[in-house]
């Protein structure tokens, strides 16, 4: 059995290192490569550096901070945002990215999953998912409202009726109308090796994390899937890995800000019988 592993996001704009809650309100957290650097040392397994409005601005990723990332950290950092191209893949990856994550463009041009994979080796190239819940039919616009005005403030209310997950891409702006759960098998089917789930309803309140949404992929999928948005506890983390099936947790404002650590989240699974590299 493989080790889980402990992933720290770096969310980048405007070459900052940013954190919000439901992907709005975004707060400063810091510089990059600094933080990278101490995430490094820290213990943890793999970095997810995003820049996140790369796609929205339709521009290219900032090779430059991709660099002076990659020259201070000795695990595998996965780069994502605004990426579209083969050549895009093979400048990042020579910026020393390890593995490259691809979403709004993957569902614009969907056979660039299929050539990226043939080209660079599925093991490369990971397939981020921002998913929101949809709602029933029996949701009144009233009832909607006020879900939204709760994401608007922060709540997170994962429990009710479920009438499945959309698919989102130009962070969080649009949605595809593409189901999470069987998008996820396609793009499997095309090549990804790595799945990155974000709940877009979970992300940032620190209330946990979307379990069934995380579930219901990972036991769709024979690839590994990366559970992520609404980590605020050890307990949030665990339950992740068992009950959300993932084999890696991703973290952002929990460790940018200082609630946990890496070795504090590591000690804690590992009391609690869930394999890390220590």
């Amino acid at each position: 059995m493989l080790a889980k592993r402990i992933l720290p996001c770096l969310d980048v704009k405007a070459g900052r290192v940013v954190k919000g809650i439901n992907f709005v309100d975004l707060k400063d957290a810091g510089d990059p490569v600094e933080l990278a650097k101490a995430y490094n040392e820290a213990g943890a397994d793999e970095l997810v550096f995003l820049d996140i409005t790369a796609t929205h601005e339709d521009r290219d990723v900032i090779y430059d901070v991709v660099y002076r990332t990659a020259e201070q950290v000795f695990i595998p950092l996965t780069v994502g945002g605004g990426i579209s191209s083969l050549e895009t893949i093979k400048k990042l990856l020579r910026a020393g990215a390890d593995k490259i994550s691809i979403n709004s463009a993957a569902v614009r041009d969907p056979d660039l999953i299929d050539r990226a994979s043939d080209r660079f080796g599925a093991q490369c190239i990971v397939v981020a998912i921002d998913a929101r819940r949809r709602p029933t039919s029996a949701t009144t616009p009233d009832q909607h409202s006020q879900k939204n005005t709760e994401k608007s403030t922060g709540a997170s209310d994962l429990t009710g009726e479920l009438a499945g997950w959309d698919v989102f891409v130009r962070g969080g702006r649009e949605n595809t109308g593409l189901d999470a759960v069987e998008w996820a098998c396609e793009v499997v089917r095309r090549g990804a090796g790595e799945l990155l789930i974000t709940s877009m309803d979970a992300d940032g309140t620190q209330a946990g994390y979307d379990l069934t949404l995380t579930e219901a992929i990972a036991s769709r999928v024979d690839v590994p899937v990366i559970a992520s948005g609404g980590a605020g506890t050890c307990e949030h983390i665990y339950q992740a890995l068992t009950t959300g099936k993932a084999e890696a947790a991703l973290l952002a404002s929990l460790l940018h800000y200082g609630q946990l650590s890496v070795s504090e989240i590591k000690d804690y699974l590992h009391s609690h019988d869930i394999r890390v590299r220590q």
